[in-house]
């Protein structure tokens, strides 16, 4: 594979890729495309760009000889050494993703790792594959829609908001989801992903949904006031989620010891709760109505998905695009217990 030094000899002199398009005599597209790694550039192509970037044809294009097929790079460090696994190209990178239960289920995974040695089960094409980190419960509606429209594989990694950015910064994910707004924040997301990404992302919108506290049926609380009386069991949440800065604003300083338990996304309090082994906790509404619990809303929050602008062009994001702007998707959507699709596919750039 060739490893490109275009975006940040590019991005030192302040040019977008339509103006070293242009420079070099190419499309924008096509840019985009040799930039991210998706094609390799014709010799005219790559004389042109090194000519426009001022540079060595050498200089700006390397073959990587750490790409080959028994040499890809894993995400993180697999848990056994023998391990199951899924792939998928990002950036121009063959990652290897060790097995775990996704937001959608449990997916066939791509291969198995023996210690050094990889077994390829050839379920699906890497190239086709789609890594979203996040925890919105319903994207397994996104996925589904992905695979009949675009035949897209969708990997959804169970991650919280803090969790998801730093997949998508470390270039491990095609797509973070996030929700870390509130009434003292309104433009939270836009916030979070500047302080920890910088510019050059885009924000899509998915939908607006109602965020607030999942309550034990029977519990006898019909107010957030009445629920801080009650002195009731609360299921946390982890550090960098949205719904944990949502249950610190509710709490403030009632739990310094900490949660007895600790749920990895909205379902998983859900469940918590329905269980018995919490009385409360925060979650969105569409989780909390699915168990059978009773739901106080704390707020109305945006649920956006963050990409790479440069990746824009990718075949994948371009389908995740047209899916969530489609109207049977959104249909779809608003139509589920505390989502409001209204905004749906609205897109917000974050740059300099």
């Amino acid at each position: 594979m060739i490893i490109s030094s275009m975006r940040p000899r590019r991005i030192a002199r302040g040019w977008s890729q339509d103006e070293l398009a242009r420079r070099a005599g190419l499309s924008r597209p096509a840019v985009s495309a040799i930039e991210t790694g998706r094609v390799v550039p014709a010799v005219s192509a790559a004389i042109s760009l090194a000519a426009a970037l001022d540079c060595r044809v050498e200089d700006l294009f390397q073959l990587d000889s750490g790409t080959a097929r028994n040499e890809r790079q894993w995400a993180w460090t697999p848990p056994a050494q023998a391990h199951p696994f899924w792939e998928a190209s990002v950036g121009g990178r063959m990652i290897l993703y060790p097995f775990e239960r996704t937001l959608t289920g449990i997916l066939p995974p791509d291969g198995i790792a023996r210690g050094e040695q990889q077994e390829q089960l050839g379920f699906s094409d890497p190239h086709r594959s789609l890594v979203i980190a996040g925890c919105d419960p319903t994207v397994g509606l996104l996925a589904a829609e992905l695979t009949r429209t675009a035949a897209i594989r969708v990997l959804a990694l169970n991650r919280s908001s803090g969790r998801a950015l730093d997949l998508l910064r470390q270039n491990l994910a095609h797509v973070a989801g996030l929700h870390l707004q509130n009434s003292h924040d309104p433009r939270g997301n836009e916030h979070a992903v500047r302080d920890r990404l910088g510019t050059g992302y885009t924000l899509l919108r998915v939908s607006r949904w109602e965020e607030g506290v999942a309550l034990q049926p029977g519990v006898g609380v019909r107010s957030i006031r009445a629920a801080l009386r009650a002195h009731l069991r609360w299921v946390g949440r982890e550090e960098g989620s949205g719904a944990r800065r949502c249950l610190d604003s509710i709490l403030g300083r009632r739990h310094p010891e900490g949660y007895d338990r600790i749920a990895s996304d909205h379902a998983g309090v859900a469940e918590t709760i329905r269980t018995g082994w919490a009385q409360a906790g925060v979650c969105v509404r569409l989780a909390a109505e699915i168990s059978g619990l009773d739901f106080l809303t704390v707020q109305e929050e945006d649920y956006d998905l963050c990409y790479r602008s440069d990746f824009e062009d990718d075949p994948r994001i371009q389908a995740l695009l047209s899916v969530v702007r489609s109207r049977p998707f959104r249909k779809l959507l608003g139509g589920l217990p505390g989502y409001d699709s209204a905004q749906s596919g609205g897109l917000q750039r974050i740059t300099g």
